[in-house]
């Protein structure tokens, strides 16, 4: 069977960017299937095909824009396909994959081992499964947790049976920095802007599922004496450093703003710029009503979901790592050397060019859609289109509100627009890292005036 399933891995001569990509597509269109039938909404009218496509692929690529309400528009069977979308999005299904065939004893071929190794940015093939069982045990316990808490402390306020579901939603959609919400009217969790717990539980969910399960696996595996691996430090660093510039520019930005915290008690304005400080880096959702941020604090957040969170792991955007290395490299051209270094370690050159490529790429492919949605939704401000893009590129899901009333073509935009910008960048990542090995011959040298 292994054999069989090898030939067959050659002969369709599919590489792993090419099945990352069509497996999502094959996610994406068994969950506008279920979304569109007549059981999976409230008054069992199936949505219409655009709406349960836009829907569907917000899951799938743990996104959260979403143009209906999802506690008022889907029953307790759509909101569960929602959550098996947003799971198996996060993780990655050929990681689930392989813990479905460690279940059944079946032996894990060598193609399914690569696909793994490359899903979850490891170098070798060595503890690939021990890595995948890892995975779901971590993501387990967390969400696990997290339901526990906000189960307990929903629990007098929704009834105990209803909490612990609410609990269980909220705990996977953030562990897997989806955003997606079932507090009604598209209000996430602006009533909880001063509750410590809900604040804190979910913000703890999303950085530990947007750090990179490679990080996380490297700080508990840590054993005395042995270092930390650089991709670790980098990691950590630049997302505490994000996080504080976040909080602190959103605290001052909306300080005096009524509208947002300018009228909250001290202790909620620190918590509720926290909050803001975390959610961007691709968990959409929001405390405060994103639509009555200042101008200055809308070009942080979008600057931030930009940027987005660590490799390896449930967040997007164009990761804390590539942009440490474009720090670096900066730096280093105007210190006027010729090599990356980081903490006394050099970055090999074929990783910077990847790291440049993937945001030329990122940024190129951001543009094209604010043009585009500037054709598609004549009337709405330059500000609210460019949100909007970079919310659905980074699969942040934050909106200031200009989802809900997409056009259809501006929909259609937008779930492209979600799909590549949670598999695009990887796909170009790994398609470079394979041609520049498969390189045999290299041209003449010669230098372009540049700057």
């Amino acid at each position: 069977m292994a054999t069989r399933r090898r030939k067959l891995f050659h002969r369709i001569k599919i590489n792993p960017p090419q099945f990352f990509a069509l497996g999502f597509l094959v996610l994406i269109a068994l969950g506008t299937f279920l979304l569109m039938l007549p059981m999976a909404t409230a008054d069992r009218h199936h949505l219409s095909f655009i709406d349960a496509l836009f829907e569907a692929t917000s899951a799938v690529c743990v996104t959260g824009l979403v143009v209906v309400d999802t506690q008022t528009t889907f029953t307790l069977f759509g909101q569960i396909v929602l959550l098996c979308l947003i799971q198996i999005g996060g993780l990655g299904f050929m990681t689930l994959t392989v813990f479905i065939a460690l279940l059944l004893r079946r032996n894990i071929s060598f193609e399914e081992r690569h696909l793994v190794k490359e899903s979850l940015n490891q170098n070798s093939y060595e503890g690939i499964v021990r890595m995948v069982r890892f995975v779901l045990l971590f993501t387990v316990i967390c969400e696990v947790i997290g339901t526990i808490i906000l189960g307990i402390h929903w629990g007098d306020e929704l009834g105990y049976l209803k909490s612990f579901y609410y609990g269980l939603f909220h705990s996977i959609s953030a562990f897997n920095n989806a955003g997606f919400d079932i507090m009604g009217e598209f209000s996430s969790m602006t009533a909880f802007v001063g509750d410590p717990i809900v604040n804190l539980t979910l913000t703890s969910l999303l950085i530990l599922g947007g750090i990179g399960f490679i990080v996380v696996a490297d700080i508990l595996q840590k054993k005395k004496g042995k270092r930390l691996m650089l991709h670790t430090k980098v990691v950590l660093w630049m997302s505490a450093i994000l996080v504080a510039i976040g909080t602190i520019l959103i605290f001052l930005l909306e300080y005096g703003n009524p509208a947002t915290i300018g009228n909250l008690p001290w202790n909620d304005k620190l918590l509720a710029s926290y909050f803001h400080g975390v959610v961007p880096r691709t968990a959409g959702f929001n405390s405060l009503n994103t639509a009555d941020l200042t101008l200055g604090s809308q070009l942080v957040t979008m600057a931030l979901m930009f940027i987005g969170g660590g490799t390896g792991g449930t967040a997007g955007g164009i990761k804390v790592t590539t942009f440490s290395i474009l720090l670096f490299a900066v730096w280093a051209l105007i210190k006027g050397k010729q090599e990356v270094n980081i903490r006394n370690r050099r970055i090999p050159g074929d990783l910077v060019f990847r790291a440049f490529s993937i945001t030329t790429y990122s940024v190129l492919l951001v543009s094209l859609f604010v043009f585009l949605l500037a054709i598609t939704e004549k009337g709405a401000a330059l500000n609210y289109i460019a949100f909007e893009v970079l919310s659905a590129f980074g699969t942040v899901g934050m909106t200031l509100g200009l989802t809900p009333e997409l056009s259809e073509p501006g929909k259609m935009l937008l779930s492209l627009l979600m799909f590549m910008g949670r598999v695009g960048p990887i796909t170009i990542a790994f398609a470079l890292a394979f041609r520049i090995k498969k390189t045999a011959v290299r041209n003449p040298e010669e230098r372009i005036i540049i700057g």
